[in-house]
């Protein structure tokens, strides 16, 4: 998701064709006011003149039945709504959730309905704490919290496709902000529905505490076959990457063998046999390298994204994972012969030496990506 101003479209275009460079497959931006309406079609021609085709979600709050309706040049250029019914109003919220849903069934669009129990609806919660109140054996306020999140949800999804959306243009989201309780909400959802389902743990958090929460709920899920699509929510450092939580998804997915994005490095974590720290540096420059090449070889290299690279210490290891790897190399450790031998597909092709080891191996692996992954015959 985009955190610039919506109703600047040149700094979110920036934002969102950095974002979709990064391998983000869609987009989120904010739409909270008429100024924000008014720019999303500018938004959304602006990529498409600058070539960038990800599709761009509204994100509504509060007021999204009145902004679709007053700017339809708005609504026809989403590519998705998001609603929230927990803020579409108390008095008339299913008026006015029937009247963006109506404007997704004119436009033809598909609607995320997402439920965050920081904001869920009132009436339902209280309705249901009541009645557990009134139990002769009430449940744990948690497991309330958890029912409403799902009732709400999926009572939303019903109305939506009463009002005329069809069963697959409905997606589902439940968001929690602790790992335990993310695991346990889907858990109890996925069996409920067939609804396309997104993860994400909401306000992750920032830096390494943002990024492990959320590769540890994410991926329990994921492992059970849970989820449909996945958004990381890391809370950004002042002027900070904001592509940093689309690296993070892309290796989460990566990491469990679901999709693959870019082409992964091996490197040893280095101990007292490597006090060197040459190998460290070269881990970095290849796999800098990497994801520098990968916004062309995206379209010119398919399956270059499964590519994998070894880059070792010492001799421990160093044979046995570069031989596992398409292309590796073991670098000499304290005290062994400086040489390091370099295997491709699982044979040793040569043994650089000298000083200039990272030049010479970024060639060869620059002249295996060329012949392996050639489009004509990618893969082959």
């Amino acid at each position: 998701m985009t955190n610039t101003d919506t109703a600047d479209p040149v700094a979110t275009a920036d934002q969102v064709a950095a974002l979709a460079r990064a391998g983000s497959q869609i987009v989120r931006v904010t739409v909270n006011n008429d100024e924000a309406a008014q720019a999303v079609p500018e938004l959304v021609s602006r990529l498409g003149d600058m070539g960038v085709e990800v599709p761009i979600v509204g994100d509504f709050h509060y007021n999204g039945h009145l902004l679709l309706t007053k700017y339809p040049a708005c609504a026809s250029a989403l590519a998705k709504y998001r609603i929230n019914p927990g803020n579409v109003g108390s008095k008339r919220r299913d008026e006015n959730f029937r009247a963006i849903v109506q404007v997704a069934v004119d436009n033809d669009k598909p609607v995320r309905i997402w439920v965050n129990w920081g904001s869920l609806d009132q009436d339902l919660l209280t309705e249901m704490m009541d009645a557990n109140a009134r139990a002769d054996e009430p449940r744990d306020a948690r497991d309330v919290y958890i029912d409403a999140m799902l009732e709400s949800a999926l009572r939303s999804a019903a109305l939506a496709e009463e009002t005329g959306l069809r069963h697959d243009q409905v997606i589902i989201s439940a968001k929690v902000s602790q790992v335990q309780d993310l695991v346990e909400t889907y858990r109890r959802l996925a069996p409920r529905c067939d609804y396309p389902l997104h993860l994400g743990l909401t306000e992750a958090g920032l830096g390494s505490k943002g990024i492990i929460a959320s590769t540890a709920g994410l991926s329990i899920l994921l492992a059970e076959g849970i989820g449909d699509t996945i958004r990381v929510s890391l809370t950004p450092r002042p002027n900070g990457d904001r592509t940093e939580e689309v690296l993070v998804a892309q290796q989460i997915l990566q990491s469990l063998g679901l999709r693959s994005f870019t082409p992964q490095v091996t490197a040893c974590p280095g101990c007292g046999r490597t006090t060197s720290t040459f190998f460290q540096h070269m881990a970095e420059d290849i796999q800098t390298y990497l994801r520098e090449q990968m916004p062309v070889w995206r379209g010119t290299r398919p399956g270059v994204e499964e590519l994998k690279v070894a880059v070792m210490g010492c001799v421990v290891n160093g044979p046995g994972e570069s031989k596992h790897a398409n292309i590796g190399i073991s670098l000499p450790g304290t005290f062994e012969e400086p040489k390091a031998p370099v295997y491709v597909d699982g044979k040793l092709m040569t043994t650089l030496k000298g000083e200039r080891i990272v030049e010479e191996f970024l060639v060869i692996l620059e002249d295996y990506v060329a012949t392996r992954y050639d489009k004509a015959g990618a893969g082959a």
